[in-house]
C-alpha cells in the first residue's frame, strides 16, 4: 500500500540547500559562511529557523560554530564525517580489509581506463615518492603517497569509488604512516607501487591487482606481528608484576 508522502520542514529544506552549498564547494572546507542577518535574508527564514539547520550541519560535522568568531565548514560531506568516525572505531586490520577492497577495484579498473595524462601524472607521483624516500623525506614520501593512490583511484573513473576513497584518504594517513615508519617498510612499499603503476601504464591488469594483493598482504603481516609483539610485551610486564 502507498503511504503519503511527507514534506520536508522549513529547516529541513534550509539544511538541504546549506548542504547542497557545502557539497558543491561554493562554501569550501575552512571558509567562515555568511553572518546570520545575510543568510535569513537570502534564505526567507527567522533566525531560530536559521539556528537550527546550523545545529544539524554542526551536529552532522559540516560545521563548526567558534565563538565570537563564526561558522566555519569543517567537511565537504556527511558522508566523509560519517566514515571518518566509523573508521576511528574500528580496528586497524578491518581498515586495512577496506582499503584492499577500494584499491584492488581501483587498481583493476584504472589499468582499463587510465588516460595518457593520467598515466603521465601517476608516474611523476611516483617519482616524487622515491625522491622524497632516497631524501629520508618520511612526511613528505606519506604525503606523494597518498596523492599516488588517489590518483590511481581517479583514474578509474568510478564516481563513487572516487568519492568514497577521497572521504577515506584522510583518515587511512595514520594507518599508512604507522607502516611505512616500521624498518624497510617504505622501501619495499616503494617497490611495490612503482610495479603497480609501471602494470597500469602498460595496461596490464592482472599484473596490477595481483601487486595490490601483494602490498596489502606485507601490511597486514606488519599489523599482526605488530600486535604479536604488544601482546608478548604486555605478557611479560604482568609477569613482572605478579612477582
Amino acid at each position: 500500500m502507498l503511504q503519503k508522502t511527507n514534506r520536508l520542514t522549513l529547516v529541513e529544506q534550509v539544511v538541504l540547500q546549506m548542504e547542497a552549498l557545502i557539497e558543491s564547494g561554493t562554501w569550501p572546507v575552512g571558509m567562515r559562511i555568511p553572518p546570520e542577518p545575510a543568510l535569513m535574508a537570502d534564505l526567507n527564514v527567522s533566525r531560530n529557523t536559521l539556528r537550527e539547520a546550523i545545529r544539524a550541519l554542526t551536529h552532522a560535522g559540516l560545521l563548526q560554530t567558534r565563538q565570537g568568531d563564526g561558522t566555519y565548514v569543517c567537511s565537504s560531506s556527511a558522508l566523509g564525517v560519517m566514515l571518518h568516525r566509523r573508521i576511528l572505531r574500528t580496528n586497524r586490520l578491518h581498515t586495512l580489509e577496506v582499503r584492499h577492497a577500494l584499491e584492488r577495484e581501483g587498481a583493476y579498473l584504472a589499468a582499463q581506463r587510465r588516460t595518457d595524462d593520467e598515466a603521465h601524472r601517476m608516474l611523476v607521483l611516483l617519482d616524487n615518492c622515491e625522491s622524497a624516500l632516497a631524501r629520508g623525506e618520511t612526511d613528505r614520501y606519506i604525503a606523494e603517497d597518498i596523492l599516488l593512490h588517489q590518483c590511481i583511484i581517479s583514474a578509474s573513473h568510478n564516481e563513487i569509488l572516487i568519492e568514497l576513497y577521497e572521504h577515506i584518504a584522510e583518515t587511512l594517513e595514520s594507518l599508512i604512516t604507522s607502516l611505512i615508519r616500521q624498518e624497510a617498510g617504505a622501501s619495499v612499499h616503494s617497490q611495490m607501487h612503482r610495479q603497480l603503476v609501471e602494470a597500469i601504464v602498460r595496461r596490464d591488469v592482472d599484473e596490477a591487482v595481483e601487486v595490490v594483493h601483494r602490498y596489502i598482504a606485507e601490511s597486514k603481516a606488519a599489523i599482526l606481528a605488530e600486535g604479536s609483539e604488544i601482546a608478548a610485551l604486555s605478557g611479560n610486564l604482568s609477569d613482572i608484576e605478579s612477582r
